[in-house]
């Protein structure tokens, strides 16, 4: 069972391991598709938590969601194998005939394994689901067309690459081009750098 903490209301008090990853965690680039914003995060999960949720937006039509939640735990924890925690989530609309291909959940799960190699964010004991959910109507409602949608929700522990600091930023990047590529956006070309996404129309709360 979860540790219970109780929240922490006091940014002064937050560590400055912690601060500086909160920092790391929104300053992150992320495609101009992906309109984000910070969200409250979870209290009773960790002693302390940041988190930013996102919507991804093709000519006006949100066509994907999602969240990432940043925990850490000064003392660390056994089963993060760490002291900070990845928590991420993405939810997008598919073809339905995709929901019946029976590998669609490793190649979901390999969107989020792809991302964070492509941005080289080293990471251990990662875990995660990916859930396929078909709608179809019925009676009254039968001339509705069905629909499909594919969750993918993921934990990852973020770890340093030899010497240097750690570094949250390519692990919110991996969760950005995720909700993109669940989303069915195309990659960006190889040398492209993304343009910033468009969070401060959102603001931040």
């Amino acid at each position: 069972m979860a540790a219970r903490h109780e929240p922490r209301a006091d940014a002064a008090a937050y560590p400055d391991e912690f601060r500086l990853a909160v920092t790391q965690l929104r300053a992150a680039r992320l495609r101009p598709e992906v309109l984000c914003e910070q969200m409250p995060a979870p209290q009773r999960i960790a002693p302390y938590a940041s988190a930013l949720s996102a919507d991804v937006t093709v000519d006006g039509d949100d066509v994907g969601t999602g969240r990432i939640v940043l925990l850490h735990d000064p003392a660390g924890n056994d089963a993060w194998q760490g002291t900070f925690r990845c928590v991420a989530y993405a939810r997008a609309e598919i073809d339905p005939e995709m929901a019946n291909d029976p590998v669609l959940g490793e190649v979901g799960w390999s969107w989020l394994v792809e991302a964070l190699t492509s941005h080289h964010a080293a990471y251990v004991s990662p875990s995660g689901t990916v859930t396929k959910v078909s709608s179809e109507s019925f009676g009254e409602m039968s001339d509705e067309e069905p629909t499909a949608q594919l969750e993918i929700r993921a934990s990852w522990t973020p770890v340093t690459l030899g010497t240097a600091p750690l570094d949250l930023g390519p692990h919110v990047e991996a969760w950005g081009e995720l909700l993109c590529t669940a989303s069915g956006l195309p990659p960006v070309p190889e040398g492209v750098a993304p343009m910033p996404s468009r969070r401060g129309q959102r603001g931040r709360g």
